[in-house]
């Protein structure tokens, strides 16, 4: 009787979820196939507002992540309070990052960017160091869960106790060196001549290296600002961090800013009014200098944290010595 119960309860959740979805897997079904933006002519000045990028994969992602987010922080608010759990200000800061997602992805940026050089280099930037730490300060993961029903949250937490080895591959895989390697190792292998014409020439290598450059700067932004939970390092190592990665990123946009002749043959019948190597320059400067302001600014304020957490344990300290002696002056004499 219980189980008949049990299935009768699923049975009418899964129709209901049905009836809800079924316009969504309407329009997915019929949505014309957006023309691929990289084969044929690049977008002219006069077509470029146009060339939105409407791919229903990507629009049904962001919504999907927008709207488990947004109901799972709705959840925690009414249960614990305006703030509690998720601050007002990490739910601006995952809103900031999802519509500086649809200005990479949905609009005609991506679209020009396979004109020039450096808008697609700004497209890079907007993804890896703007989105990915932006979504990352939003602590999605409290609200996701929140998101699932009370039982879908039980289940999982269950299999999450239990499933050792997933745990032990996440630990592994977010050690800070291994993320500092990862990292490094994706942006410098895609700026390769041969894979970087490649990604322009076929659009599911060019989807495989957004996926690599998003994937791998979300694990660097959540291992050195991790907002919620125990942290993977220090402050003071996150400092070495992102200095050293500023170092090798600036290094690499001062390679593309300086080079004597294009290094991307595919951009040279695609500039628009400006030559190649001008157009290459502007994304070594891309690279080079808004990037690395960033790196510096993030470096800067974990400085600061790092002196601040130094100077309150200090003074913890000499508040426990101080104590301690009022409670021995003898000894302490």
């Amino acid at each position: 009787m219980h189980y008949q119960s049990n299935f009768q309860h699923f049975t009418h959740r899964f129709k209901r979820l049905w009836r809800r979805s079924r316009l969504i897997l309407f329009i997915w079904v019929a949505w014309p196939a957006p023309a691929d933006a990289f084969q044929g002519l690049p977008p002219t000045p006069e077509t470029i507002w146009s060339a939105w990028n409407l791919e229903p994969s990507i629009l049904a992602i962001l919504i999907v992540i927008a709207w488990g987010y947004f109901r799972g922080v709705r959840r925690l608010w009414r249960r614990a309070g305006l703030g509690r759990g998720i601050h007002v200000w990490q739910a601006v800061a995952f809103s900031a990052g999802l519509l500086v997602l649809l200005a990479a992805l949905v609009s005609p940026l991506g679209a020009l960017g396979t004109a020039l050089f450096s808008v697609h280099m700004l497209q890079h930037l907007l993804l890896m160091i703007v989105a990915a730490p932006l979504l990352v300060l939003g602590a999605p993961l409290l609200p996701l869960i929140w998101a699932l029903p009370k039982p879908a949250r039980q289940a999982l937490g269950r299999w999450w106790r239990k499933a050792n080895l997933v745990r032990s591959l996440w630990q592994n895989l977010s050690q800070p060196l291994l993320v500092w390697l990862l990292y490094g190792f994706t942006l410098w292998i895609w700026h390769l001549p041969a894979l970087y014409q490649a990604a322009l020439e076929q659009v599911v290598i060019h989807e495989l290296e957004h996926i690599t450059f998003f994937g791998t700067a979300l694990l660097f932004w959540w291992v050195l600002i991790q907002p919620i939970g125990h942290r993977r390092m220090n402050y003071g190592a996150g400092v070495l961090f992102i200095f050293t990665t500023a170092l090798h990123s600036g290094a690499l946009g001062a390679l593309l800013t300086f080079a004597q002749r294009p290094l991307y043959p595919i951009y040279v019948a695609r500039a628009w009014n400006t030559t190649a190597l001008e157009d290459q320059q502007l994304a070594g400067l891309i690279m080079w200098i808004p990037m690395g302001v960033i790196y510096l600014i993030t470096a800067l304020v974990l400085l600061a944290l790092w002196l601040q957490t130094t100077e309150q344990r200090v003074r913890r300290r000499e508040a426990a010595y101080q104590l301690s002696a009022d409670n021995d002056p003898i000894r302490y004499y």
